[in-house]
This record gives structure tokens, C-alpha cells and sequence, in this order.
């Protein structure tokens, strides 16, 4: 494990995956990150590379050659290496192996960087084209934050408060897949209520959205969490229904369509990335004071 910490937060990652496990709030004493429970949802924040979401058949089409990659891809499941840290900064590292040629025919480095400044937390993904061709692929984040904050509230006392006042269309799922429907989500001006039952037909998916800044709030104080996402098109909502944490997740890409097949570099939402370039794009966890 490596620790990153401030005088207002301590930030602890696991070299599985360069996942955080926990984002410890020091002046109020409390927990935000969910703590995986293996029995509801076992991660915590795991970082999607290089596919979001599904694939059809979980099959990745390259050159007309398929290749079996399973939903958010290999980057959450492998290990990373610790390239430097600080005591306000990591950088992690995954390379490509001949384990990662064998799924995805690229090669590369995919590089999640964090930093600490005052109650903020910089999460920068980093991807460098080592091939000899242009490299495609997707990156996310899938941070799950608890909810409620404290003891004694409910889930329902806390919205999702977003920067803008745009209509959501929510791009509907079926098994994993966009089935191609979208549906409007009821709002109360710019908040998202928290219920139950939100979640009950899988994540909410808004792609190109305009708001680059949800909030979590409670009806109950002035405590939130705010995620930046400026370098990011889409955004997935999501908990497990029932389950005490709300998901905030920036994408670049999302799932197949259900029952299309086609080359991995003309799905909606790809990246490409030139011979010898490096992309880059960060979002922000913000605590507020």
C-alpha cells in the first residue's frame, strides 16, 4: 500500500489496479471511500483501462482479429508498479506484457497519477504510445463514495447536485450493453435525489454531458464532495441498489451497443493516440471545508 497525506486528507492506494482504497476526510474524521465489501460490491475506486464498460461477446475487434477482454478491461485487475512518490504525490505504472499483447494488440504504458493540494485530490490518467502504429482505447474512473457521510442519516437525505441545469438523458443498459433506448431522469431543479431504487436497471450513462461538476450533498449540513471532470465526455452514475455509496464516474467511451460488431477504433468515444504521443486527462475529488 502507499499513503499520500495532508494536513486535511490521507489518500491510501493499492498496487492492484493503482486503486485507491481509501480517501480518509482528517478534520472531520471520516471515511468516504467505499470499503468494498465482497459481499455487495468488491472494489473501491478501480481505473478503467482500456475499455469502458462491455464489449459484445466480450470480444475486442482489431484488424478483424477478436480478442477476449472482459468489462472495464485488464487495468483495474493488474498490478502496478510505484514509479515515484512524495508525500502528496504517487505515480503508478502499467506497462504492456505479453499478457496485455495477447487481449489488446497494442503497446503501451498506462500511468495513474495522484495529488494532494489542500482538500483537493488530482487523479491523472496517462497513456504513452510505444508502438509503431496509432494505439486506440477508452479510460475511466469508478470511484464509489459512501453514503450517507455520517451515522444517524439516511441515503435519501443526500442529492446529487449538478453545474448546469441540462435535461439527463440517461442511455439505457441491458446486461451490460446499451440497448440503444434513453430515457429522461426526473430532476428538482440541478439535484439528482438519491433513492433506493435509482439504480434499480443499472448505471445511469450520460454521454457528452455539459455539467463538469457533480456535488454530493445532504439536506442535513454543509459537509459535500465534488467531482471535476473537465477532460471528460460522459459520465456514469451508479450504485448497487440498496448499497450505502454512490458511484461518480468520468469516462471517455462506454459500452458496446447490444448486438453491434465493429473495428475497436471506430467505436463511439475512442481515443486515438499518434506513434510516439502521450494523452492525458485528470478529474478532481474536492472535499469541501
Amino acid at each position: 500500500m502507499t499513503s499520500i497525506e495532508n494536513e486535511f486528507l490521507k489518500v491510501t492506494i493499492r498496487p492492484q489496479g493503482a486503486e485507491m482504497v481509501s480517501i480518509f476526510n482528517k478534520q472531520t474524521q471520516t471515511e468516504h471511500l467505499w470499503q468494498g465489501d465482497p459481499a455487495i460490491w468488491p472494489w473501491h475506486a478501480p481505473n478503467l483501462f482500456p475499455i469502458v464498460g462491455a464489449l459484445n461477446n466480450n470480444e475486442l475487434q482489431v484488424k478483424g482479429q477478436k480478442y477476449h477482454l472482459n468489462r472495464h478491461g485488464f487495468g483495474r485487475e493488474s498490478m502496478f508498479s510505484l514509479l515515484d512518490s512524495s508525500e502528496t504525490h504517487a505515480k503508478f505504472s502499467l506497462p504492456f506484457s505479453e499478457s496485455t499483447l495477447a487481449v489488446y494488440p497494442y503497446k503501451f504504458e498506462f500511468q495513474v497519477l495522484y495529488d494532494l493540494k489542500d482538500r483537493d485530490l488530482r487523479v491523472t490518467y496517462k497513456v504513452i504510445n510505444q508502438d509503431e502504429e496509432t494505439v486506440y482505447f477508452s479510460v475511466g474512473a469508478h470511484p464509489a463514495f459512501n453514503v450517507p457521510f455520517f451515522p444517524g442519516e439516511n441515503y435519501e437525505d443526500y442529492y446529487l447536485e449538478f453545474e448546469t441545469s441540462e435535461p439527463l438523458l440517461t442511455h439505457l443498459l441491458n446486461n451490460g450493453l446499451l440497448s440503444g433506448e434513453t430515457e429522461m431522469v426526473p430532476m428538482d431543479g440541478q439535484k439528482l435525489w438519491l433513492t433506493k431504487n435509482l439504480f434499480d436497471r443499472d448505471a445511469l450513462i450520460f454521454k457528452n454531458i455539459t455539467s463538469k461538476n457533480v456535488v454530493v450533498r445532504s439536506k442535513n449540513h454543509q459537509q459535500s464532495l465534488s467531482v471535476s471532470f473537465q477532460d471528460f465526455k460522459d459520465l456514469g452514475i451508479w450504485a448497487k441498489p440498496g448499497a450505502a455509496f454512490v458511484c461518480i464516474e468520468p469516462w471517455l467511451g462506454h459500452s458496446d451497443f447490444a448486438g453491434t460488431t465493429m473495428e475497436f477504433k471506430d467505436k463511439e468515444g475512442i481515443k486515438s493516440l499518434g506513434h510516439g504521443h502521450v494523452f492525458e486527462a485528470d478529474f478532481i475529488i474536492s472535499l469541501s471545508a
